[in-house]
């Protein structure tokens, strides 16, 4: 489960590569450490079918049958309960990032490990969807209550780089123009076809040990 991730391209970069057309993030620091329930740049889709860049906080409303702990990743795109949000294109969402950590544990230890394109950490996107929510989120020691833009990305079987340090999972990553055409615009037969591993090769470990991108 990919819980920590970073962003540290600027928003241009990030509204050029996505085709966002509206910024409404202000000035948008390097993030090199966002973790759940931060709020972190998303582009969606406004209702006027303009690509917005702004920012929403990391993790959705989760199943009951779950629990109440907000859900960062997706796995099980059969749900119904994820239903509304990725049949939707308006509700689909892309995240960008420049890497993301798993954690190795084959030490005894938690240690984190950061994979990304390359070490000049390329930008790319995770597959994810959003929706609106009423209620309190944050830290206990500052919550905040209201409207909250919530999102999640999907995850899929680990890849050749990712399985060694997590077998479980990785990210649902779209590294080509069309596939994130397709995420933003395709009915949910056609987008769901890109919850698959990133080709064998395409990852590098960039960075080891440490809690933020270096």
């Amino acid at each position: 489960m990919c819980n920590l991730y970073s962003i540290t391209k600027g928003q241009k970069a990030i509204c050029d590569l996505a085709k966002a057309m509206v910024d409404r993030v202000g000035n948008l620091p390097p993030m090199p450490a966002i973790f759940p329930d931060d709020m972190a740049p998303v582009v969606a889709t406004n209702r006027e079918g303009a690509r917005t860049l702004l920012l929403m906080r990391w993790g959705m409303p989760p199943p009951p049958s779950v629990g109440t702990h907000p859900i960062t990743n997706i796995r099980n795109t059969k749900s119904s309960w994820w239903k509304p949000w990725l049949s939707k294109p308006a509700h689909r969402c892309l995240i960008p990032a420049t890497s993301f950590c798993e954690y190795d544990h084959r030490s005894g230890k938690a240690v984190p490990v950061w994979f990304a394109l390359d070490k000049s950490r390329p930008l790319f996107f995770f597959a994810g969807i959003w929706r609106a929510w009423q209620g309190t989120r944050g830290t206990k020691a500052a919550p905040v209550e209201g409207e909250h833009l919530l999102f999640a990305f999907l995850t899929t079987d680990a890849n050749a780089e990712v399985k060694p340090v997590h077998a479980k999972a990785m990210p649902v990553l779209l590294l080509g123009e069309q596939d994130r055409e397709t995420w933003m615009t395709a009915p949910a037969e056609d987008a769901l076809k890109l919850q698959h591993p990133a080709p064998d090769g395409s990852l590098k470990i960039i960075a080891t040990g440490h809690r933020e991108d270096p």
